[in-house]
């Protein structure tokens, strides 16, 4: 699982007008899971369900 700025950086993400995360294939936001046990949080797109993880 790749972060998301080396998903940015490799144009598997990108970013909308309003900044938020969009997954460049499918085009859809990404959704957000929150597990307070990591230090991480993963973003995944609902389309595709390829996901990244974004350090807090």
């Amino acid at each position: 699982m790749k972060t998301t700025r080396k998903g940015l950086r490799d144009g598997e993400l990108e970013k909308d007008t309003y900044e938020r995360l969009t997954c460049a294939e499918c085009g859809q936001a990404l959704k957000t899971k929150n597990d307070p046990d990591e230090v991480y949080t993963v973003r995944r797109c609902p389309d595709c369900g390829t996901e990244w993880k974004e350090l807090r």
